[in-house]
């Protein structure tokens, strides 16, 4: 009996040192997995996890990076080699000092891809980074195979507004603990505020519409929330229905976060399309 006991205690240990071990993971800042390549006019920050076949995740905007995903990097690392690309003037990659663009972030992401793997890969993207692995599908079709573009919508010439105007002072407003932590990670932290109007002039210029969509030759999932206000449900319907090869998933309850409002559904959606 004792030693029935002594062997429950020592399974019980194993499980919760990996338990403990996987909540350890500093995901955006876990230099067991970072690694950084010189794109030109900037270097930038990415982490690799898992081994297989290739699968790039492209994170969000302003707050985002490549912690978002914690959730979804565990569980593609079991069967996928996951390359999670920090994009400029996010944690731990440098700003540059060109204009940002969505082509641009494309092209980063590409070279980032290919200083890793020569073969096609697989793209996850929310937001921003759901924009640019649209962007990226559309400039290169023989590298993304597939596309989960996540929190996206038309952005035509037509419908963009010049209504955002990020800046330092508003992050610190909103989240002051949230930019604390980020300015510690940041290679440039004395240029958040340029950062933030490079940003601002992004999001209020750049467009993408049917001119890109009708390019991408992969199969592509957009996910949605049903509660997502800034991305009206018009606009992404008409985004997926430019696209040859799509379909579409309206997930229940979740606004524009939709990765986290509501990870189970999207997580049982987006596994199916990948194992396609």
């Amino acid at each position: 009996m004792n030693t029935i006991i002594k062997t429950m205690c020592s399974c019980l240990m194993l499980l919760l040192s990996i338990t403990t071990s996987a909540q350890k993971v500093s995901y955006g800042n876990n230099p067991e997995a970072g690694h950084y390549i010189n794109v030109g006019d900037a270097k930038l920050y990415y982490e690799v996890y898992g081994k297989g076949e290739p699968i790039v995740l492209l994170h969000g905007g302003v707050f985002g990076y490549i912690d978002e995903f914690e959730n979804l990097i565990p569980k593609l690392a079991d069967k996928y080699q996951v390359i999670c690309i920090a994009t400029r003037g996010h944690g731990k990659s440098e700003i540059g000092h060109s204009p940002f663009t969505y082509k641009q972030r494309a092209e980063d992401a590409y070279k980032v891809i290919r200083s890793i793997t020569q073969d096609s890969v697989t793209v996850i993207g929310f937001s921003d980074g759901g924009f640019s692995g649209l962007k990226l599908a559309a400039l290169y079709p023989n590298l993304v195979k597939k596309l989960v573009a996540m929190g996206v919508t038309d952005r035509s010439r037509a419908v963009v507004e010049s209504s955002f105007n990020y800046s330092a002072a508003g992050l610190v407003r909103d989240d002051p603990d949230f930019l604390t932590k980020r300015l510690q990670l940041m290679p440039d932290a004395e240029r958040w505020n340029e950062c933030q109007a490079k940003l601002t002039k992004l999001y209020n210029t750049d467009y993408m519409s049917t001119e890109t969509f009708r390019k991408i030759k992969c199969p592509v999932l957009i996910v949605s929330g049903d509660k997502d206000t800034r991305n009206p449900m018009e606009g992404v319907m008409k985004c997926a229905q430019a696209i040859p090869d799509h379909q579409l998933s309206i997930i229940p309850d979740a606004g524009h976060t939709v990765l986290n409002d509501n990870f189970p559904l999207v997580w049982e959606t987006v596994a199916p399309f990948l194992n396609k």
